[in-house]
């Protein structure tokens, strides 16, 4: 399917740069946005074996590596829950987090081509590889129904609350990628650190612990990483380990949007040299 930019052309005025989306533009781009998610997802399970097998293998392997690192090994409290669903349970929406934050950070780069050639907002591109994710997420979240049955645990009426979770995640990967992807293009080497970026903030959320780990003097400061909140949501809609935790979540959100707006700002004031530097 061809995006349809075939109508009258766009004038973009040039101190738009310093603004947030023009929403009326993206919804002008709306087909290119969707032929771009479509083509990732064909790209990723084009001539695969496993198909979207694939949406569930790193989740899977990491909670087998974590269960016997940290649950069998280290004896790491799980609060009280199986290690492995309760490892399971934080790692999708990491899972998701860490691959859309790559893709979308490469995304200019690896699209430079139709950069140089063609006008749209440019920031469809980091947005095309949040949203293509999405279609992993939803695969390796039905293995929880699952583990869920496997491991004889009932989820509570916080499994209500999941889409507010999942919007979260999807903010939160969308402030940060944007910003990156405006980043990656100027700084080339912010591609080869982006692995390291990864790593440190897995360990800066509570993937492989439990939150009561992180003494509560520092949980305020530690809860400004929105996937904090994310995390210990699923946790507590899932396995019921703990209450809804709404003040990580409120924290999380404001967070979330912060990162948006000024990763919005940041990447719309770059625009207009992306072509000429990419």
């Amino acid at each position: 399917m061809k995006p349809d930019l075939s109508t009258e052309p766009r004038i973009i005025d040039a101190k738009t740069r310093w603004g947030l989306v023009d929403l009326r533009d993206l919804w002008y781009y709306r087909d290119l946005l969707y032929f771009l998610v479509w083509r990732d997802i064909k790209v990723r399970y084009a001539q695969s074996v496993l198909g979207v097998g694939w949406a569930v293998i790193q989740p899977v392997f990491l909670m087998i590596v974590f269960t016997l690192v940290f649950g069998r090994l280290a004896r790491l409290d799980s609060d009280g829950a199986p290690y492995a669903i309760f490892s399971y349970v934080a790692l999708v929406p990491w899972t998701y987090f860490s691959n859309a934050l790559t893709d979308s950070t490469t995304s200019l780069v690896q699209n430079s081509a139709l950069i140089t050639k063609v006008y749209f907002p440019r920031i469809i591109l980091p947005l095309s590889s949040i949203l293509s994710k999405l279609i992993d997420f939803t695969i390796a979240l039905g293995l929880v129904i699952g583990l869920l049955v496997w491991y004889k645990t009932v989820p509570n009426v916080g499994v209500a609350v999941i889409p507010l979770l999942v919007l979260l995640m999807i903010l939160t990967a969308a402030g940060l990628g944007i910003w990156m992807a405006s980043l990656a293009i100027q700084y080339r080497d912010i591609k080869y650190a982006l692995t390291f970026i990864i790593q440190m903030l897995m360990f800066a959320s509570p993937v492989v612990y439990p939150l009561n780990m992180v003494p509560e003097r520092y949980q305020i400061l530690y809860s400004l990483n929105p996937m904090v909140g994310v995390i210990e949501g699923f946790r507590s809609a899932f396995l019921a380990t703990n209450p809804m935790p709404w003040n990580l979540i409120g924290i999380g959100f404001c967070v979330a949007i912060a990162l948006l707006v000024a990763g919005t700002f940041y990447f719309r004031r770059n625009e207009e040299s992306f072509a000429d530097v990419v």
